[in-house]
């Protein structure tokens, strides 16, 4: 019974020494869980296409790790690459990642599936393996597009048309691409993209990606009216997309306010209405409509048009209209500036600075003649009645 009590007294001892050390066993000599993983192990490939899937290795110890692939499809190629190079091993710290790539390169040959392989990792401490899956798919061949919501742009002969076109890559691969523009030889036409000039500079377009391409096409010379192609193309490696574009001109006014002899001045005396003769020419290619006149002039001036309103003025063709300017009654004898304005319908105010020497009347300078007379005459009475005294 004494020895049965020793055996006990001895095995607790034991224990309780045994469950003192253990954990300090546990943390210099356990390995603990050796891992491989990524952060896509499901890809989607096309056919012919070398994909690299990024890897992480990690060891609660430091500890050179042996890397394999299994499962591998038939003709398929596998490479771990680190710094640079093709490697077999990576060598890990304790309580670390390394990271590494693994390179796979399908075969010409491969048809459209899933595959799937295994990588393996193994260390002192274990084997780690990492299933992968790649689906393999058809792919879409180089495709561009032009997309626009207003091929047709109108304006007149002045006027620059801007028209917005978005490039599509619908394809599996970036693109880069070249634009070009045939245009009629009125016509300077410009790619923008971003504000910026891109007529001469190659364009990236990403796989799957668009985009938005301003085309500005300014005419170079007075355009007749009509419809002009603008045909633009976009060229990438053994692909390109074409679209026409119209720069449509319509009929514009072009109105100026001049005289019969081209020169914007007149003279004007004090007292009464003064009539000078005006002309409205119209050199656009399209009549001026319902034009309107008026006059800005000095404070107690009256101005007034003969007739107010003209109801056409023809394309190429002019209208004489009678201004009857009345100066106010306290001007004086000098130059005054008119600014005279014809508005035709639907187009823009055309105006003329007209310049006004206004004159005092005839009969006051007779007035002054007779006066000036009159004095002179008293003055010779006067001189011949005293002198004699």
């Amino acid at each position: 019974m004494q020895r049965l009590r020793y055996l006990l007294l001895i095995t607790l001892l034991v224990g309780l020494a045994l469950g003192a050390v253990s954990p300090v066993l546990a943390q210099e000599g356990s390995p603990g869980v050796l891992t491989i993983s990524t952060t896509y192990p499901s890809m989607v490939i096309g056919i012919g296409e070398t994909v690299t899937v990024s890897l992480e290795i990690y060891s609660p110890s430091a500890q050179t790790v042996l890397l394999e692939v299994s499962d591998l499809p038939k003709d398929w190629k596998a490479e771990f690459r680190g710094g640079g190079r093709e490697i077999r091993s990576v060598y890990v710290n304790r309580d670390a990642t390394s990271k590494v790539d693994l390179r796979l390169s399908p075969p010409d040959t491969l048809k459209a599936g899933t595959y799937q392989l295994k990588v393996i990792a193994k260390g002192n401490s274990g084997t780690a393996e990492l299933p992968l899956e790649l689906i393999v798919k058809d792919k879409i061949p180089p495709k561009l597009s032009f997309e626009t919501d207003f091929p047709t742009i109108r304006g007149g002969s002045d006027f620059t048309f801007r028209f917005s076109v978005t490039l599509k890559n619908d394809g599996d691969e970036d693109i880069t691409v070249s634009l070009s523009a045939e245009a009629p030889r009125e016509f300077s036409v410009v790619f923008k993209s971003a504000g910026k000039d891109i007529t001469n500079l190659p364009t990236d377009i990403k796989a799957g990606s668009s985009q938005r391409i301003d085309v500005e096409a300014v005419p170079l010379t007075s355009v007749p009216v009509g419809s002009y192609p603008i045909n633009i193309t976009a060229q990438g490696d053994n692909v390109n997309a074409q679209l026409t574009l119209t720069a449509e001109v319509v009929g514009q006014p072009s109105l100026s306010i001049t005289t019969p002899d081209g020169r914007l001045s007149g003279s004007a005396t004090l007292g009464k209405d003064n009539p000078i003769k005006l002309v409205l020419r119209n050199s656009g290619n399209s009549p001026a409509l319902g034009v309107k006149l008026s006059a800005s002039s000095p404070a107690g001036w009256t101005v007034t048009f003969d007739p107010e309103e003209i109801l056409e003025v023809p394309a190429n063709g002019e209208v004489e209209v009678t201004m009857n300017v009345k100066p106010a009654d306290q001007a004086i004898a000098g130059d005054y500036m008119l600014t005279l304005r014809a508005q035709p319908n639907e187009s823009a105010t055309k105006s003329a600075d007209f310049r006004v020497t206004v004159q005092t009347s005839t009969l006051w300078g007779i007035v002054g003649i007779a006066l000036i007379a009159a004095a002179v005459v008293i003055v010779g009475m006067a001189v011949v009645r005293f002198g004699r005294r």
